[in-house]
């Protein structure tokens, strides 16, 4: 490999894989100012539903990258999931509120993932920096000190590409390249079930199917109900052992596993396939200057809808933290902490998934029903809390590290994320704002701090005082980095941004 200087690489990111995950990291990086180059095999995005669910984190990173308004028409809230038996009897509920999280967006939308990606690649139209290559087959990657060589054929022409940069990102799927590269091995969680998942099209209303999904926990044949948007409808439907892939999907079987819910002149099939639902988590995400997110380094059961979602955290999780070792501003050991960050969150929810599964199987219901929580009226409900970032950056006070900070009403009624942008916030209450920026003017700069303080935005004192403190650090992301207690000196907190200071020279 040559020794290309970092200031005359091709780009300073490429990423391999143009699916959710990867258009939402490049439109991150765009953001950032960061020279990406997007790489996907195929010529076009794939045009049949895959992921169906995301949540509220997911649709404030949307938001970080502008691209919220443009995907809300897309989108239908969700009621929430029941998960019921053989008979009907309703084992768990897992309701979903109507109103906004504390994350100003609703807990649960369903989605068509054409119509996501589409607004999401379009949206890299925006960045003069972000290049979007298309019927590009990556087969090569090399790394040393100086960078790192992206080998790819265009299938358009058969010609052979060799492009230099400084990292690369596999958002390359289960089956990913990048982590071939890397050499990292998964670590299997136990879960590998084969499921039919069938969407169709409904050719006349059907209210009786309901707006919320339902898991029926039948031992004969577990399988979940999913409304989608529009008329769009979905089934995954369990698939025994002794049972063959190819015949299962063939229209007279489908039809017969649905008869139970649908008729033939009720819908059109749109799609039936067979799915292996896989639980592993990639041992290593990084290897110098290759990393994974996303399908490449993990995989969970759907039964929390959290794939998707999962991968997107990645992605907030990480644009910033190359952004700014791109920059100079953070050395690469920051690339660390997003492992050790963000491993232990996806493996917590993937557990999580797990257990459901074990309930939808009916062949570990009781330690499914134990994460549920006894209502006066008898029923079990499920209420999922996000975990915790595992070990990152060092701060002061950590009682709030690791947790998603609140989005705040701004006075002007609008949500205070537009208000800082995708950088570092310094959360003060009402009055200690004007001073911190006056005596700290400069590192507030240099580390490209912004401030939103109690006069500006709508509940925030409210929330400081309820925890006990005077500020709060936000990462880019929106996770809390660190707090001051009442009565000590906010700009304390700049202190925890030591692994921004400025270096020599870029990495």
């Amino acid at each position: 490999m040559s020794n290309t200087a970092a200031n005359s690489q091709d780009f300073d990111i490429v990423v391999v894989g143009r699916g959710p995950v990867g258009s939402t990291l490049a439109n991150l990086l765009g953001l950032c100012g960061i020279r990406t180059l997007m790489l996907e095999r195929e010529a076009k995005a794939y045009h049949l539903p895959r992921a169906v669910h995301f949540d509220d984190e997911c649709m404030r990173v949307f938001q970080s990258i502008g691209l919220a308004d443009a995907i809300l028409p897309h989108l239908t809230l969700s009621p929430g999931m029941r998960f019921v038996d053989a008979e009907g009897r309703l084992l768990l509920d897992w309701p979903r509120p109507r109103e906004p999280t504390a994350m100003g967006w609703n807990l649960s939308y369903r989605f068509h993932q054409p119509d996501l990606e589409a607004v999401l690649n379009n949206g890299l139209e925006r960045w003069p920096h972000v290049e979007l290559r298309t019927r590009c087959d990556v087969f090569a990657l090399e790394q040393d000190q100086d960078g790192a060589r992206v080998r790819y054929e265009d299938l358009a022409t058969g010609r052979l590409v060799d492009i230099s940069c400084a990292y690369v990102v596999g958002c390359d799927g289960a089956r990913s390249l990048v982590r071939r590269f890397i050499g990292s091995a998964l670590d299997d969680l136990g879960f590998h079930e084969r499921w039919l998942v069938c969407d169709v099209l409904l050719r006349e209303e059907r209210p009786d199917l309901g707006d919320f999904s339902v898991q029926h926990c039948n031992p004969r044949r577990p399988a979940t109900y999913i409304r989608g948007t529009g008329n769009r409808r979905r089934w995954e439907i369990t698939v025994h052992p002794d049972e063959d892939a190819v015949d299962i999907v063939q229209p007279a079987r489908v039809w017969e596993l649905l008869s139970r819910w649908l008729q033939p002149t009720e819908a059109e099939i749109e799609r039936a396939a067979v799915y292996t639902f896989h639980s592993a988590v990639a041992r290593q995400w990084r290897g110098g200057r290759f990393l994974l997110a996303g399908d490449s380094a993990h995989q969970t059961p759907p039964f929390l809808g959290q794939g998707m979602c999962a991968g997107i955290r990645d992605a907030a999780n990480l644009a910033w933290k190359l952004a700014h070792v791109i920059a100079g501003k953070a050395t690469p050991d920051l690339l660390d902490t997003y492992q050790s960050e963000r491993a232990p969150h996806v493996r917590e929810f993937i557990e999580l998934a797990i257990r459901l599964g074990g309930l939808i199987n009916t062949k570990a219901v009781e330690a499914a029903l134990a994460t549920g929580t006894a209502q006066g009226d008898g029923q079990l409900k499920l209420d999922v809390q996000k975990p915790l970032l595992g070990p990152g950056p060092a701060c002061c006070d950590r009682s709030l590290t690791g947790r998603l900070a609140p989005q705040f009403r701004s006075r002007d009624h609008g949500r205070s994320d537009d208000r800082v942008g995708y950088r570092f916030a310094l959360l003060c209450r009402s009055g200690l704002g004007t001073a911190v920026i006056e005596q700290h003017h400069a590192s507030l700069t240099a580390a490209d701090v912004n401030i939103l303080c109690g006069e500006e935005a709508g509940g925030l004192d409210g929330w400081l005082d309820q925890h006990g403190f005077d500020a709060v650090l936000m990462r880019p992301d929106r996770y809390i980095l660190g707090a001051v207690r009442r009565g000590d000196d906010p700009a304390a907190l700049l202190s925890s941004l030591a692994f921004l200071a400025p270096l020599p020279s870029a990495a």
